[in-house]
């Protein structure tokens, strides 16, 4: 049985943000009138970390990554290659040739940046050109714009890691998350009477800035719940310097330990602080968690 053709939107996709998002939007429309499968090839590390050899901290997991394609655009296709030195150096034309015979693409998408083969050579013309002779589809999705400025993943990072988590979530069109399995603490939210759930950082994705955060908190069961997030070393409490992203939520009652839950980032309350003692700390979770939920009462 021939596997049914595909129109396959190509990129790294860190963050899915406005300009990924109208790229999908084209891939499903494309689909749609061609009667092919939409899909996505993605890579599992950022390209550019394996060719220059150092670290690019990333909007997301790549398990985020897939699991945002999927809820806001459907799209269940989604192909994740592993990018390492061997594909690095693979010439522009056998890349694409090998994208065609491999994955039965029939149309490709590709933003106006897009750069591919050995030394970053094949770019969004080189692309459409090697597609016409292949006679597949192709097309080139131009610049995305927001308030005058180009959208991409490298001005999102630097808003979320200067804390302005509601500017970068209007350049992603949703809220930052962070997906992890809730892991066992020191309990100390317990014995403040603001039980936590603690996550942590998947390594080499970007730790926002420091502080308290309006969020938002789904588990498992498809739930929603107000919550507030604490990113950081927690200095009142903690000398060890780990990072830890810990969630009160206001309105859950169970048990999530082991259990994987996302949190969506709303707005940073606070920078994080260091209080002289519990009782300045309780006092303080009180209050945040009255000013998150009065943010997410005004409608947020």
């Amino acid at each position: 049985m021939t596997e049914k053709k595909r129109v396959i939107a190509l990129g790294f996709f860190d963050g899915v943000h406005l300009g990924h998002s109208a790229l999908m939007r084209r891939v499903i429309e494309i689909a749609g009138s061609n009667s092919l499968t939409p899909s996505v090839i993605t890579f599992d590390t950022h390209p550019l970390g394996t060719v220059s050899g150092s670290l690019v901290p990333l909007i997301n997991s790549h398990e985020d990554r897939t699991g945002i394609i999927h809820r806001e655009f459907g799209i269940d296709n989604i192909i994740l290659l592993h990018f390492d030195s061997a594909t690095a150096a693979m010439p522009w034309d056998r890349f694409i040739d090998h994208l065609i015979a491999e994955f039965h693409a029939h149309y490709l998408v590709a933003g106006f940046d897009f750069r591919f083969g050995s030394g970053g050579s094949g770019n969004s013309r080189l692309l459409k050109h090697r597609c016409a002779e292949l006679g597949v589809g192709c097309e080139i999705v131009p610049e995305v714009k927001y308030d005058g400025i180009s959208v991409s993943s490298t001005y999102i990072r630097d808003l979320i890691t200067e804390g302005n988590i509601e500017r970068a979530n209007e350049f992603l069109g949703r809220p930052h998350i962070l997906t992890d399995v809730v892991r066992y603490g020191y309990r100390l939210g317990s014995t403040l009477g603001t039980p936590t759930i603690n996550m942590c950082f998947t390594t080499g994705v970007l730790i926002p800035a420091f502080g308290v955060y309006a969020t938002r908190v789904y588990p498992e069961d498809g739930s929603d719940h107000i919550g507030v997030t604490n990113i950081g070393v927690r200095p009142t409490v903690d000398s060890s310097g780990q990072i830890t992203a810990e969630t009160h939520i206001l309105d859950y009652h169970g048990n999530l330990y082991g259990r994987q839950v996302r949190i969506g980032f709303h707005k940073r309350l606070r920078p994080e602080m260091k209080f002289n003692n519990t009782n300045d700390l309780k006092e303080q979770i009180r209050q945040d968690c009255s000013s998150a939920m009065r943010y997410f009462q005004n409608g947020a």
